[in-house]
C-alpha cells in the first residue's frame, strides 16, 4: 500500500479569506522543475501567458494559444504539490462570450487539473466571470495594465494617470469583484490607485507594479531571478542567474574544448557493472 499522503492545496476560499491578512505570495511557473522549487514558498503559482515571451520568445502575449497554456499548466501541476495553480486564459479564448469562455476554461481545468483560471478584466468581462463562477470555475481577475490589450494601448503603459482612467480601472475591479472573482491582479497602476482598489473590493488584490498595500504580490519568476538583461521598473532582482548560467556554460565549453570533460569520474570502464539511477532506469 502506498504511504503517500496527498497535500491539501491552497484553494480559492483560502485565498479570499486572506483579505487584509498575511500577504499572499505568488510567482509565475511554466515547467515542472521550477514549479517544484517554488511550491514550498508560494501560495499561488500562476501559469501566466507571459510564457509566450519568457519561454517561446514571442514579442508579447497575443500569440499564445490555448494548447500552449494547457501544456505548461500540465507541467506545473506535476511539479507543484501545495500551491494553488492558476492558468491564464490566453487572448481570444474568452472574449467571445460566456459560453465560449466556459468551454475553453472547462477544457483548461479538465486537462490540467488546475484550481482556477485567470482572465484580464476588461469592460465586458464581468458577465463572463459571473458565468464561469456560477458553473464551478474559480476565476482570478486582472485589472490595470492588461498585456493582452497591447495592440489597443500601443504598448505596455501604466494605468490610472488621469482621473477618467482611474475611475475606469476602479470600476472594472469592482465589477470583477461583484461578479465573483476570488482575487484580482492589479498591474501597472499608480500606488494610490492600487490602495484605493484594495480598500474598495472584498477580493484580495495581487499587486505587480502596484503597491505594497495590496493583499499579495506577484512577479515573473525569470525577471526576479535575473535571467534577462532588462527588467521592468517594478521588479526587484533577488538573484543573478544570467551570470551564473553564463559562467557555468563558459566553464563547460572550456573543458570540452580542452578535452578535460568527460574525465575518469564521468566515463565507464569496460566491464563496469550497470548502475541504477534515480527513477529506476539503468544506464551503462
Amino acid at each position: 500500500m502506498s504511504k503517500h499522503v496527498a497535500t491539501k492545496r491552497v484553494a480559492a476560499p483560502d485565498l479570499r479569506a486572506r483579505k487584509g491578512g498575511e500577504p499572499i505570495v505568488c510567482l509565475t511557473a511554466y515547467t515542472a522543475p521550477m514549479a517544484a522549487l517554488l511550491d514550498p514558498h508560494c501560495d499561488v503559482l500562476l501559469v501566466g501567458d507571459s510564457v509566450g515571451q519568457v519561454v517561446h520568445g514571442l514579442p508579447n502575449t497575443v500569440g499564445v494559444t490555448l494548447d500552449m497554456m494547457i501544456l505548461h499548466g500540465q507541467a506545473v501541476m506535476r511539479g507543484a504539490a501545495q500551491a494553488m495553480v492558476v492558468v491564464d486564459m490566453p487572448f481570444g479564448s474568452y472574449e467571445g462570450g460566456p459560453e465560449i469562455a466556459f468551454a475553453n476554461a472547462a477544457r483548461v481545468m479538465k486537462e490540467t487539473l488546475c484550481q482556477a483560471v485567470k482572465v484580464e478584466s476588461g469592460p465586458a468581462v464581468a458577465e463572463t466571470i459571473r458565468y464561469l463562477v456560477e458553473r464551478g470555475i474559480p476565476v482570478m481577475g486582472h485589472v490595470g495594465l492588461r498585456p493582452q490589450a497591447v495592440n489597443v494601448d500601443g504598448g505596455f503603459k501604466a494605468k490610472g494617470r488621469t482621473e477618467d482612467e482611474r475611475a475606469r480601472v476602479l470600476a472594472e475591479a469592482r465589477a470583477a469583484d461583484e461578479a465573483g472573482a476570488f482575487a484580482i491582479v492589479v498591474e501597472g497602476v499608480a500606488e494610490t490607485l492600487a490602495d484605493e482598489i484594495t480598500a474598495a473590493i472584498a477580493a484580495p488584490t495581487i499587486g505587480i507594479g502596484a503597491s505594497a498595500g495590496c493583499d499579495g504580490q506577484i512577479l515573473v519568476t525569470d525577471d526576479m531571478l535575473g535571467l534577462f538583461d532588462w527588467t521592468p521598473k517594478f521588479v526587484r532582482r533577488y538573484g543573478d542567474l544570467r551570470r551564473v548560467v553564463d559562467e557555468a556554460v563558459s566553464a563547460y565549453a572550456a573543458d570540452v574544448r580542452a578535452r578535460r570533460f568527460p574525465a575518469a569520474a564521468e566515463t565507464y570502464a569496460l566491464g563496469q557493472r550497470r548502475q541504477r539511477v534515480a527513477g529506476g532506469d539503468e544506464r551503462g
